[in-house]
């Protein structure tokens, strides 16, 4: 069974990248899902212009700037991303892999990047020795990245959130636009939308499901509704899921993300260390 972790659940502290392989020496972690912006800020991506604070009111003028910014520096970085030597995203690897970390997964969410930035993206992903790019799930998405993926040899992986609780949603759909299209299943976010036990997906499903999000929520019709807890406060069934998967040897990344409020005399990183030694009793 291999416990991991999306880098996106430190996003509370800093995250370079860096950081984020701290955290997973930290935390007991030895495999990765990466948000690609760390990856990419490693590389020396342009930057872009600093997003205005939650509730900042901007005049009509400063929305302008603010905009003109934005589309002058995505120029930037398509043009960065079209020309970058993989020297970088070498060193990278070898920084996280000397230290017993892999990165499995690069979450690049590439669907609305230009053709040869899709290209770009899978060429990163393969050579920091991930098995695929993840995006979240959606029917351009889903059509556009598997035929990339089928083209590098490598998977376009999925992220659900509140979908499925959707009666005409379908994961089938979407894996059916590729062979190359796999599922980043988060059992949280199904639990919390559905109600309905994860397993039933997991087992029928599994071998077109990369990697799992796990967390600890309530259900559809639990008051509150939908909220994550810390984990063994919520309902979402998580020994019997990774008790399925490790009684079947499926060779699924099970990753934690953490979305639960952080106590104040704590940090990201001792709370996914919990999360860790949560997952390490199960599994005894």
């Amino acid at each position: 069974m291999q416990i991991g972790a999306i880098s996106y659940s430190w996003r509370s502290m800093p995250s370079a990248a860096e950081d984020i392989l701290n955290y997973c020496i930290q935390s007991g972690i030895s495999s990765v899902e990466l948000m690609g912006n760390a990856a990419e800020k490693y590389a020396g991506i342009p930057s872009g212009p600093p997003r205005p604070d939650r509730g900042t009111e901007m005049s009509k003028e400063e929305r302008i700037r603010y905009r003109m910014a934005v589309k002058e520096a995505r120029e930037k970085q398509t043009e960065w991303r079209l020309s970058v030597s993989m020297d970088k995203y070498k060193e990278l690897r070898k920084l996280f892999n000397d230290e017993g970390v892999n990165i499995h997964i690069v979450k690049f969410s590439p669907a609305n990047w230009t053709d040869e930035e899709i290209d770009y993206a899978f060429r990163s992903a393969k050579i920091l020795g991930a098995k695929g790019i993840s995006n979240e799930i959606g029917h351009d998405a889903c059509k556009r990245l598997g035929k990339f993926a089928e083209k590098h040899d490598m998977y376009a992986i999925f992220h659900n959130h509140l979908q499925p609780g959707d009666p005409d949603f379908s994961f089938d759909d979407f894996l059916g636009y590729s062979p190359n299209n796999m599922l980043n299943f988060d059992v949280g976010h199904y639990f919390g939308a559905t109600g309905q036990h994860p397993n039933g997906v997991i087992e029928r499903l599994h071998d077109r499901i990369i990697s799992l999000h796990i967390k600890d929520k309530t259900g559809n019709n639990s008051e509150p509704a939908n909220k994550n807890l810390p984990w063994g406060e919520g309902e979402t069934p998580l020994a019997e899921i990774l008790n399925l998967i490790q009684k079947n040897n499926w060779k699924i990344y099970c990753d934690i993300e953490l979305e639960y409020e952080i106590p104040e005399n704590s940090d990201a990183v001792n709370e996914t260390t919990k999360c860790v030694e949560y997952c390490r009793n199960i599994l005894l």
